[in-house]
């Protein structure tokens, strides 16, 4: 059957974006022999012409790569339905009325292959996933431990040990003084006995230079330990309201 024969259906509803439409094409160059088992279902027209019902992508596939001729079981024939049926059949050929077993897809099947194959194979988002991760609160509540002293937040073994290392060496005070500044990051805080010696034990001087060393996270509001940037992007925010009114 030559493939002039087939026009593209005038009224058919459906559109093909670009991207799928190379994959229908390279599907049926891979694999022409589904059209053996999913032929177009065609009806001839007044002058002799056969189109479409269901196919039209398949055959502008064909247009595509160049077929002159197709074998004669690619196409059946639906003649006998009348008008109602053709366009009651237009539209069930395109509704998909099962579902995907995603989960099942992707342990059993190629992801790549089922994109190469045109199936729109959803993409998890950054929110999705975040939705998914279970977060523990980030609150703690401090733990009375009476004894407890600003030493016991800090442990500075590992620290003092590089300081030892630094100053055994025959470097000028000045490299020296240098290192031990890169050597703070040895030392090693506890931020548990940070907050129970913040709430039962520091002086109120303590608990201001705690706060602003952000040792603590205090939930105060504007008024409590989260200022500084925060409180001043606050400021300007409140700001913008007042050049509206303006």
């Amino acid at each position: 059957m030559k493939l002039s024969d087939i026009k593209a259906n005038p009224n058919n509803p459906r559109v093909i974006k670009d991207d799928k439409f190379k994959k229908l094409v390279t599907s049926l160059r891979e694999f022409p022999e589904m059209m053996e088992k999913r032929p177009m279902v065609c009806v001839t027209d007044a002058d002799g012409k056969l189109y479409p019902l269901g196919g039209n992508m398949r055959l502008k596939a064909l247009q595509e790569l160049k077929y002159k001729e197709i074998p004669d079981n690619w196409v059946m024939l639906a003649d006998e339905w009348s008008e109602e049926k053709r366009k009651e059949f237009v539209i069930k050929d395109n509704v998909s009325f099962g579902e995907f077993d995603w989960d099942t897809l992707a342990n059993e099947w190629d992801e790549i292959l089922l994109d190469k194959w045109g199936l729109d194979v959803p993409k998890e988002t950054d929110t999705e996933r975040l939705s998914e991760l279970k977060f523990e609160s980030i609150y703690y509540e401090p733990e009375e431990k009476p004894n407890i002293n600003l030493s016991d937040c800090i442990d500075t073994e590992k620290f003092d040990a590089k300081i030892e290392a630094i100053e055994n060496s025959n470097l000028s005070d000045e490299k020296k003084n240098i290192l031990k500044m890169f050597a703070y990051r040895f030392l090693k805080i506890d931020f548990e006995n940070v907050a129970n010696y913040y709430f039962f034990n520091a002086s109120e001087e303590e608990q201001k230079v705690m706060e602003r060393l952000r040792l603590v996270l205090c939930d105060a509001g504007l008024n409590g330990f989260i200022e500084d940037d925060i409180l001043r992007a606050h400021e300007e925010i409140e700001g913008w309201g007042d050049e509206a009114n303006d």
